[in-house]
């Protein structure tokens, strides 16, 4: 990104635990409902994934050019949660928070598929 002015200074990380067998599922629902509408208002988005025998970590990872900018998509407060309509279906546990990282340094590209 050649204009700082549209660098990204913050991370903000969501993370999301499910049952295995329904992990699939839920990646997908993830996807359609969560993650597109960050597409569309975030300056970076990346969707992770860690299966164990049991359960499956999701991690969701936005960055944003300022808190004010988070602010403007989250409502008032950047470190809400706003669960999505399906997920007490799927979660083991509805998250509380999420984490806002100020992004010191960044090199090369973390783009995905």
């Amino acid at each position: 990104m050649a204009d700082s002015a549209h660098r990204p200074t913050i991370a903000r990380i969501w993370r999301g635990r499910v049952r295995r067998a329904r992990a699939d599922e839920y990646e997908a629902y993830n996807y359609e409902v969560g993650v597109k509408p960050l597409i569309e208002k975030a300056l970076g988005v990346q969707a992770l994934r860690e299966d164990h025998d049991d359960e499956t970590l999701f991690m969701t990872i936005s960055y944003w050019e300022s808190v004010a900018a988070m602010a403007r998509f989250t409502g008032s407060d950047p470190t809400s949660i706003h669960h999505l309509p399906r997920d007490p279906e799927f979660l083991i546990e509805l998250p509380q928070s999420v984490q806002i990282l100020e992004i010191r340094h960044a090199h090369g590209d973390t783009g995905g598929r």
